[in-house]
């Protein structure tokens, strides 16, 4: 999860310098025509990565949901 955060927050900086950055006088067509398409790409990478986060945290649930809370395991006899 760190890991994703910090991929986020640099992409935002990345981001954010990449418009600052003067823009052309006469923008080129294809490049517009193929932002929509970047755009997908992340938004289908945004939800992978949700659709994984939530699996984890759902398999973290499950084992924590196995152990009683206060109670350590025994050892058998």
């Amino acid at each position: 999860m760190n890991k994703l955060l910090a991929t986020l927050i640099a992409g935002f900086f990345a981001a954010g310098a990449f418009a600052q950055a003067a823009a052309p006088a006469t923008p080129a067509t294809p490049a517009a025509a193929a932002q929509p398409a970047a755009a997908a790409k992340a938004a289908a990478d945004d939800k992978k990565a949700e659709k994984k986060a939530t699996k984890e945290a759902a398999k973290d649930a499950k084992t924590e949901a196995k152990v009683p809370a206060g109670k350590a395991a025994t050892p058998a006899k």
